[in-house]
């Protein structure tokens, strides 16, 4: 019987990442204090306060529907925009597009742009070794939440901004954001306010009373904005943590990601983990026909619609386009 062939190597030449299996120690640079409490506290008030859910009173199929699209829409905030806009810069788009996008991943609070961005980038610098901001080989919940509530030097604070996202820096908008913790807490819970009122409105024409407003109003705020905020994160943090455990591998990359179809799809194509850190540049993570994804697709039609530019084909779609020239 044959031996099975090697997996197809990436470039740049893969890295000595610790075997599937090992055991990492937490980062050296993270400091084993204090708590970060901000993040104590408003992740696990937000989780308390999605268990209102199971509240009959605050049940509509209405607010069900509202949940599911707001998971996908909402989520392109962090997949489109803080990921292969802003991360990998797979892609360019007006700047107001840009700001809009951002505006939507804040509505998800997963923290600012610059600080979202520097973690990313550190982490595909250093995936699966000890540096690595979140791998799953210092610990399984260790990846997938605990990385955020100690403070990590290499990630957090000046110097890191400047090393790891210095082309936001560069930019007043997301200096303000930095600088401003205001700023992001208000449009997430403006962004919050008006499904509540939404909800009210529909719900008061609908029913004829106020307290069917308010009835229909906090179920969009429970359902639309608590839940599918804790259902986003959760999203994220499994492609941290999940998709560098659990799948398939088509590339060698030098460390253990993997495509998790679960996730492939739950995560708008971002759970094809293994063929982005092959081609992190890539735009599209799609690199087989049954391998979805949709945040190429929203791609492709900004690109049809004129509004993005400087897209990043696949490393095979880029080879065979010189090879032609």
């Amino acid at each position: 019987m044959n031996a099975p062939e090697p997996l197809p190597r990436s470039r740049p030449a893969a890295k000595a990442a610790a075997a599937p299996g090992a055991r990492l120690e937490w980062p050296t640079t993270v400091v084993r204090g204090p708590l970060l409490w901000r993040y104590v506290i408003s992740l696990s008030l937000t989780h308390a306060l999605a268990l209102l859910v199971v509240l009959p009173w605050l049940f509509s199929w209405t607010s069900v529907v509202l949940f599911a699209v707001g998971v996908i829409f909402f989520g392109q905030g962090i997949n489109l925009g803080y990921h292969r806009l802003l991360a990998h810069n797979s892609v360019a788009v007006p700047k107001w597009l840009e700001h809009a996008l951002v505006v939507l991943a804040l509505c998800n609070s997963q923290d600012t742009p610059v600080k979202w961005v520097t973690s990313h980038r550190h982490h595909h610098k250093f995936s699966d070794v000890q540096a690595d901001t979140h791998s799953p080989l210092a610990g399984f919940l260790w990846s997938h939440v605990g990385w955020l509530f100690l403070h990590n030097s290499a990630t957090r604070g000046v110097l890191a901004y400047k090393t790891y996202a210095h082309d936001l820096i560069d930019d007043p908008f997301y200096r303000r954001l930095e600088r401003d913790w205001r700023a992001p807490v208000v449009i997430y819970l403006a962004h919050a306010f008006l499904i509540y009122a939404i909800g009210v409105a529909v719900g008061w024409i609908g029913s004829g009373t106020l307290i069917g407003g308010i009835q229909l109003g906090l179920s969009f705020l429970v359902w639309g904005v608590i839940l599918r905020t804790v259902v986003v994160w959760h999203i994220t943090w499994s492609i941290n943590s999940l998709t560098h455990l659990f799948g398939y591998r088509s590339y060698d990359t030098g460390e253990n990601s993997r495509n998790n179809w679960m996730l492939g799809f739950i995560a708008s194509g971002e759970g094809w983990h293994n063929n982005h850190h092959h081609d992190s540049a890539s735009a599209s993570n799609q690199h087989r026909w049954w391998e979805f994804d949709l945040t190429w697709y929203v791609i492709w039609s900004l690109e049809r619609l004129g509004l993005a530019t400087k897209v990043i084909r696949p490393r095979a779609v880029r080879h065979a386009a010189r090879n032609r020239a």
